[in-house]
């Protein structure tokens, strides 16, 4: 900013000029954020580790044993979606197996880079951890006190993931993430350390959560989405989404990619959700809800002061996330403490975020910072600054009586003369140009030294204008680096309680899922389920989460599968009668209570399940080289080879795609093989068949085990009334013509498919020595809708 003041010898006047200032809002950046993993196995071990860009933390998971398909590397992999896979050189042949199947993956193709296996050395990881970037840590700090809180963050009895984490560092410095725009003497930081872990994680994969559309990304309408490009589409996780923070949010996806079996976890998430759905507490509830939409993305923001990048705007969201979580903590305070997050919340939110509040506020002037597009720190925080800024404030007059006595030398034909500050080049004699002044030389006066022509206006440098600078220095200049020295001190201030702010970020982030998944249930009329440690799943009138939504008229069906009896179910019935949605219904209640959530039913009790596995939709893809039939053999051998006696298992139409008579086949011989099992290592079954052959040959065993159920429907004369209540029993017909009819099929074509089944039944007969029967005898068996099938099974 200039600062100007002009003494005319007509009228005295005083003109100041000031800089141009910048009051317009600023847009969020949109930042590309990377995820870097590094891995190692050896001898049936896994060791990974990986570092994120969007909050500069790194994450490691403990050495832990794998099979050789490693279903765990890809679990991580599959959750974590890295862009970069970094790996030695020198690596088992189970690990170069699995890194060539993700390099034909036609939808996902994570770069993958290699290095050395020295790069992997043990000694190598632990110094290049010591000598990472940590900006939490004091820059004083010696190296054994490093190691020693160092081995507070993260484990050193896993050798595969230090290697790894040596290996991840090197690869971080290379490629510069994050800082690539910033001096080579910026390292990469390092802002937190995170336990990456799986235990007691309910086993799914994308198949049943394609399937059971518990998410679903549809192409956002808007063009100009092009970093996003997609929205969440109508799914579980989009209903159940009610978080009011982007950190809740993330965290709410989290817990939909690691559902648990862990009754600890559960419970906790429980009580919150049961205090919340109580009507008398909705005031608390949506206190609560407009604090947490204050808070902003802390991490961000953290990893720009580390760089000291930080902008206005993050002074600004920073000083409103630490109100409202004072908000928070002064709310929760008064709630029940008996709730376990409560008592966190109120013992985890300690003093320093009053300190950082205060501090924020009494350091911080973010009107002026506003309005100069700066950080601007307010009055007696700094006497030396305070003194330039009154110095600043006072050069109006003095600059007015300096300007009066420069035009007392000047020659008389000029008429006014003004002397102005600019930052950078100090106090300057300005005139106006006369219309003599054509040439260059005609510029020059006596006694001053000509700087430069701007707008019609001539800039000197006088002798009162040089002592001006060795007196008063460069006043703006001076005051924007003293302030930015305070800002720096400020920043290290907050770094250093960075610990506080994440513990912060966490509790908040949870208390905005659990309060999400309260309103939903609120909203949808969603029950508390009972969670036990036995095997028995109960569920009455239970709901499709999704197809409630959706439909006017939503009838709901029971589901019980006890420890011993009906472990296998076997559904038959019409097509388009509902078998798939009970199927799907099941599979999401289930799902739902493992991640702590209320249930769509009127009464739920979920025992232990380790994995949901589904047989019910092919994916098929020409990049997968496989044909339908073969991509469904593949999903229904992960459900035999993988399931255990608390498994859940969703079969839909298996068998289908291939012959008949294979296909019945294979669908027999696999629910023999369950009950070949001990009855503890029978999974959950629920199946849904069109093949009625199964049961009216009677392939299947006699067991207690097994179960039959059939959806209701009835016949109005010609037409099929879908009724869409489950029953016990076995269904005699697909009624394939009446659904044709429905379908809108012409009728002749109809008659015409009829004709053809019986005479393919009569040619049967013949085929299996049975003879020829009267023409009085097929009309009166097959005169009904569906009269030869039977006529056919009565033989």
């Amino acid at each position: 900013m200039a600062a100007a003041q002009e003494h005319s010898r007509e009228g005295g006047r005083v003109m100041v000029y000031g800089g141009p200032g910048r009051n317009e809002d600023e847009e969020e950046e949109t930042d590309i954020y990377v995820v870097l993993l590094s891995v190692l196995v050896h001898h049936g071990q896994v060791g990974l580790c990986f570092y994120d860009s969007e909050d500069s933390s790194l994450h490691y998971m403990a050495d832990t044993p794998d099979n050789h398909d490693l279903h765990l590397l890809a679990r991580v992999i599959e959750e974590v979606k890295p862009q970069v896979i970094i790996t030695s050189a020198k690596q088992e042949r189970c690990l170069t197996r699995y890194l060539q199947s993700l390099d034909s993956n036609q939808h996902y193709k994570p770069e993958v880079v290699t290095y050395p296996y020295a790069d992997f050395g043990l000694e190598v990881g632990k110094q290049r951890l010591l000598s990472a970037h940590l900006p939490f840590l004091p820059a004083n700090i010696s190296e054994r006190d490093k190691l020693s809180y160092l081995s507070s963050c993260i484990t050193f009895d896993s050798p595969l993931m230090l290697r790894a984490v040596g290996a991840l560092l090197k690869c971080l410095d290379r490629r510069r993430v994050g800082v690539e725009l910033e001096d080579s003497s910026v390292g990469v930081p390092v802002l937190q350390f995170h336990a990456y872990t799986l235990k007691d994680v309910v086993c799914i994969d994308k198949d049943t959560y394609s399937v059971l559309q518990i998410f679903k990304s549809d192409l956002h309408p808007s063009v100009y989405k092009l970093h996003s490009g997609e929205k969440e589409g109508l799914s579980l996780y989009g209903i159940l989404n009610c978080c009011r923070s982007k950190s809740g949010s993330k965290l709410l996806r989290q817990w939909f990619l690691r559902p648990t079996q862990d009754l600890a976890v559960l419970q906790r998430r429980q009580e919150v959700i049961v205090f919340f759905t109580s009507p008398r507490h909705s005031d608390i509830l949506k206190t609560l809800q407009t604090s947490l939409r204050n808070f902003r993305n802390i991490p961000s923001l953290l990893r720009r002061m580390s760089l000291s990048n930080t902008k206005v705007t993050d002074w600004q969201s920073l000083y409103k996330t630490v109100c409202s979580a004072l908000c928070i903590r002064d709310t929760v305070r008064n709630l029940p403490q008996s709730i376990q997050v409560f008592h966190e919340i109120t013992e985890g939110f300690s003093d320093d975020l009053h300190n950082m509040c205060n501090l924020i506020s009494r350091v911080v002037d973010f009107e002026a910072s506003l309005e100069e597009n700066r950080f601007t720190i307010k009055p007696n925080v700094d006497p030396a600054i305070d003194e330039k800024k009154r110095r600043m404030m006072g050069l109006s007059d003095f600059l007015t009586d300096v300007a009066r006595r420069e035009l007392e030398s000047l020659d008389p034909q000029i008429p006014s003369c003004c002397v102005i500050y600019i930052p950078l080049i100090g106090f300057l004699l300005t005139v106006p140009r006369l219309p003599s002044m054509v040439e260059k030389e005609d510029f020059e006066m006596e006694g001053l030294e000509f700087m430069f022509l701007s707008e019609d206006r001539l800039h000197y440098r006088s002798q009162r204008t040089r002592e001006l600078d060795n007196l008063l220095g460069d006043l703006h200049c001076d005051i924007r680096d003293m302030e930015t020295a305070v800002m720096t001190q400020l920043q290290n201030t907050i770094l250093e309680r960075s610990p506080s702010l994440y513990q912060v970020l966490g509790l908040t982030a949870e208390l905005d899922c659990l309060m999400a998944m309260s309103s939903a249930s609120q909203e949808y009329s969603y029950t508390h389920p009972k969670l036990t440690n036995h095997r028995e799943i109960a569920v009455t009138q239970g709901r499709h989460p999704l197809l409630e939504l959706c439909s006017p008229v939503y009838v709901a069906n029971s589901f019980h599968s006890s420890e011993s009896d009906g472990r296998i179910k076997i559904i038959t019935g019409p097509n388009s009668s509902g078998k798939s949605i009970y199927l799907k219904q099941v599979g999401l209640i289930v799902f739902m209570a493992l991640i702590g959530s209320d249930v769509p039913a009127k009464e739920a009790e979920i025992g232990l399940v380790d994995g949901i596995f589904t047989r019910m939709q092919s994916r098929e893809s020409v990049s997968l080289g496989l044909s339908t039939f073969m991509i469904d053999l593949n999903q229904m051998a992960v459900a035999l080879n993988s399931s255990t006696g608390n498994s859940l298992v969703l079969i839909d139409e298996f068998g289908k795609g291939t012959n008949t008579v294979d296909g019945l086949s294979l669908l027999a011989a696999s629910i023999s093989h369950w009950l070949r099992r001990s009855p503890v290592a029978v999974p959950c079954v629920l199946l849904a068949t069109n093949f009625h052959s199964l049961l009216q040959l009677d392939l299947l065993p006699t067991s207690a085990l097994l179960s039959f159920l059939t959806l209701e429907t009835a016949i109005d004369g010609d037409e099929l009334v879908f009724l869409y209540q489950l029953k016990e029993g076995v269904c005699q017909s697909s009624y394939a013509a009446n659904i044709a009819t429905l379908a809108g099929l012409p009728a002749g074509l109809v008659r015409r498919a009829v004709e053809a089944d019986e005479i393919f039944l009569l040619r049967c007969l013949n085929f299996t020595g049975q003879g020829n029967p009267s023409n009085a005898q097929i009309n009166h068996q097959t005169s009904s809708p569906g009269g030869a099938a039977r006529w056919w099974r009565s033989f």
